[in-house]
């Protein structure tokens, strides 16, 4: 029997000072998109998970209108790439997410977000890149990313290079 050391947790750590920067962040990271991708979005109510998703369908050049999709529980957009934007919040857990049938293989194509992700186990989507909003003062923002593998290695890069880029 072999024993695998646990995939190392690359994260990076960005303060955005208006919902403006969330969102041009968040466009900033889905230019490194790929299909498969899913982004899982944490954080408290009014932490900018929807605002993120707005910036990031930007991103992808999405032109609808992009509201949290509470009630219809994910939402589909065409861009670059499909995104399937998914509002957890209203679900107990997993078997909920699994029944509502939150997870497809349409999903593949394209990006999926998921709002209230900490309401999926983490174990049916490990690859996934967890961005963890924590409201601040005012309109500021504490944004954290923390994958492992390629799709962290892509969004840290991205995300270090807005920050680098930004006035």
């Amino acid at each position: 029997m072999s024993h695998r050391e646990p995939a190392l947790v690359e994260s990076w750590r960005v303060i955005s000072q208006s919902t403006g920067e969330t969102m041009q962040l968040a466009a900033a990271l889905a230019q490194v998109a790929r299909p498969g991708d899913r982004l899982a979005l944490v954080g408290p109510l009014g932490a900018g998970k929807t605002q993120f998703a707005k910036g990031f369908a930007c991103g992808l050049g999405i032109l609808e209108v992009v509201n949290s999709p509470s009630f219809t529980l994910m939402a589909e957009y065409d861009g670059r790439l499909p995104l399937f934007h998914q509002d957890l919040y209203r679900l107990a857990g997993t078997a909920e997410v699994l029944a509502g049938g939150l997870l497809d293989r349409r999903q593949d194509d394209g990006v999926t977000l998921s709002e209230w992700a900490d309401r999926l186990d983490a174990a049916l989507d490990p690859a996934r890149l967890t961005v963890a909003l924590e409201p601040l003062s005012g309109d500021r923002r504490s944004i954290e990313l923390r994958g492992h593998g390629d799709i962290a290695t892509r969004y840290l890069e991205a995300a270090r290079q807005w920050e680098a880029e930004r006035p």
